[in-house]
């Protein structure tokens, strides 16, 4: 009896072991799969969205979000391929979760936006007041959004309204206005000895409501309303018509910033990195630039610095011209962009690092940044590609006339 009960035992222990690395087996042949799909459609985790998380071992279970709708046919496609039996729940973002409203507007001077749905997560951009965006899901009190730039990232729900289709639309339709000083406020009275009703910073947008007094009565995603004054301000509509800006425009802009402290992932007078500051000189005269260094610096006409691959200051000096976009790498193996500058002439580059501050390539310059200089291994002009793919006039871009897709 006891020599049959250890034989069954050793039998089952045999068929669960067996069970398991099969299992095993297949869970890895999946994730290879997932991958493949992911890099194929999601190769940018800051532009596309792919996960692929196991629910359930037994029945093997699994849960696939994406924001690309392709990436899930051809994962399923795969599957079939190879007679993978699996469970599949798929959703594709926006969640169905969000009814109607996957539609937004940012609604304070800046917000904040992280790589992860709480506060604690590393910073990833800003968005201003006004700023329209796309709701992908909701979670712990935070939306996961797309802004202009095709950034995805996270943000406190608070800084949102969320809309449907027709308030999106009747809000991008409606008279706006758009924030021109630096840094202000706007009031609860048209006098600004009145209380603040928020703070404003440069390319904030409100609803226009009417105009009286020198004061503009303007009305916040949220509904609340407060005046500005006429002189600080411009007619949106007039503004983002404003012809496309020239080497001149951008870096008076640029020079606005002197001194403004370096912060990772800001976007506005608050704080600024390296890429959100080129960004917001681009941004301030209606142009949208992708977010981060690395991929500006894929955007706009190449312009040739280098000899033998390494930095020519002779050639640079040459071929390069004001508002010209710089790009460096701290590794210059493998040259992954890590910083980007503005050129403004005869050597000298305007950037946020530190601060925002003006240094030259030339060896003896007062201003010589020896670390700056030795990381340059590209320069893009992009004032001669707007219009071009990821250089967007507001004037023509979807999300600024109401027209998100679904």
């Amino acid at each position: 009896m006891k020599k049959l009960f250890f034989i069954t035992l050793i039998l089952f222990i045999s068929l669960s072991t067996k069970a398991a690395f099969q299992d095993s087996t297949l869970i890895k042949r999946i994730n290879q799969l997932s991958t493949q799909v992911q890099k194929k459609y999601a190769p940018d985790k800051r532009t596309e969205f792919y996960e692929l998380k196991l629910e359930k071992s037994d029945p093997l279970s699994y849960h696939l979000q994406v924001s690309n709708p392709e990436a899930v046919q051809e994962f399923k496609a795969l599957l079939k391929s190879e007679n993978l039996s699996v469970i599949l729940k798929e959703d594709i973002l926006p969640s169905k979760d969000l009814g109607e409203a996957i539609y937004g507007v940012s609604n304070l001077s800046v917000i904040n936006t992280r790589y992860a749905p709480n506060h604690a997560a590393e910073m990833a951009t800003q968005a201003t007041l006004g700023t329209p965006v796309k709701i992908l899901k909701k979670e712990k009190g935070h939306f996961f959004v797309r802004t202009p730039d095709n950034y995805l990232s996270w943000t406190e729900s608070r800084g949102i309204i969320p809309m449907n289709k027709a308030d999106f639309e009747n809000w991008q339709s409606s008279q706006k206005i758009v924030y021109s000083d630096l840094f202000g406020f706007a009031y609860s009275e048209a006098s600004e000895s009145s209380s603040p009703v928020s703070d404003l910073v440069a390319g904030n947008i409100l609803q226009l409501l009417d105009e009286a007094k020198g004061f503009y009565r303007v009305s916040f995603p949220d509904k609340r309303i407060a005046y500005i004054s006429t002189k600080k301000a411009q007619l949106f509509d007039q503004w983002k018509k404003q012809a496309n800006p020239s080497a001149d425009q951008i870096l008076k802009t640029a020079r606005n910033f002197l001194g403004i402290p370096y912060l990772w992932g800001g976007t506005s007078v608050k704080g600024l990195d390296c890429s959100g500051f080129t960004k917001t000189s681009y941004l301030l005269h209606g142009i949208v630039l992708p977010r981060d260094a690395s991929q500006q610096a894929l955007v706009g006409d190449a312009v040739d610095i280098l000899e033998n691959d390494t930095l020519s200051i002779s050639k640079a000096l040459k071929n390069l011209k004001p508002g010209d976009h710089l790009f460096f790498a701290a590794d210059k193996r493998t040259k992954k962009v890590t910083h980007t500058a503005l050129y403004i002439g005869n050597g000298e580059f305007i950037h946020a690092a530190g601060l925002v501050r003006i240094n030259s390539m030339i060896s003896g310059s007062k201003n010589y940044d020896d670390f700056q200089s030795r990381t340059l291994v590209s320069a893009r002009r992009v004032l001669t590609a707007i219009g071009d793919p990821e250089i967007t006039r507001i004037d023509k871009h979807p999300y600024y006339q109401g027209q998100i897709s679904q």
